[in-house]
């Protein structure tokens, strides 16, 4: 059994403490954590095991609210980042049921926080936003849970996506073959189904007055 010697804050990051063992430096801790220690302390290897474990779950924490702080985040958008900064499993569990508790994390929030983002800035298609969910991690209960509270319908959408491109297109007196072609490819790289496109595509066209009378 080992004795603490001395604790000391680090120079470069005061919020964290070095811990000295028998006058040896021993581990680096969060300073919440070295504040439960005491100079004389006496620690066994199974103590040092634990403060490490609890000091690796305080970081990962910190990494992940740091993280959480730019935009909201799926659980899945987290854990991989705590992965890539090489945190294990178990620690990055801990961290996440910490985060569920302060409601940091809630993917159910965050489908609704994406898919409004999406609608008000970028709008897509409901398979564009499946799509996009499912990259992010979001269970397909909660992706058809969030779209099905989508205001509107698909064609109406779409209809306003491809609106300006409509009617650059109607400047140049596109024929109607390119028109629905250029329009068509623009809302399906943005998610919209078939029947929903070819909706909008040809009140478009009506609506800009194209050439009526030619056959669709």
């Amino acid at each position: 059994m080992s004795q603490i010697t001395a604790l000391e804050r680090q120079k470069k990051n005061p919020r964290r403490v070095n811990v000295y063992l028998d006058g040896h430096f021993a581990l680096g801790l969060d300073g919440v954590l070295a504040a439960e220690l005491r100079v004389g302390q006496p620690l066994t290897e199974a103590d040092l095991d634990r403060l490490a474990a609890r000091d690796t779950v305080e970081r990962a924490q910190a990494r992940a609210v740091d993280f959480l702080a730019r935009r909201p985040r799926s659980e899945a958008e987290v854990r991989q980042r705590l992965s890539q900064k090489g945190f294990a499993p178990v620690a990055i569990d801990q961290v996440l049921d910490r985060l569920r508790e302060l409601n940091l994390v809630d993917d159910l929030a965050f489908a609704r926080f994406w898919v409004e983002n999406r609608l008000a800035f970028r709008p897509r298609g409901a398979r564009g936003l499946e799509y996009e969910l499912r990259q992010k991690g979001v269970a397909p209960a909660i992706i058809q849970q969030v779209l099905d509270d989508v205001p509107g319908d698909e064609a109406t959408r779409a209809y306003r996506v491809a609106r300006s491109r409509a009617e650059r297109l109607a400047a140049s007196a596109a024929p109607r073959p390119d028109f629905q072609r250029k329009l068509g490819g623009l809302l399906q790289r943005r998610g919209f189904d078939y029947e929903s496109a070819r909706e909008a595509i040809d009140q478009l066209w009506r609506d800009l007055a194209l050439d009526s009378d030619e056959p669709a």
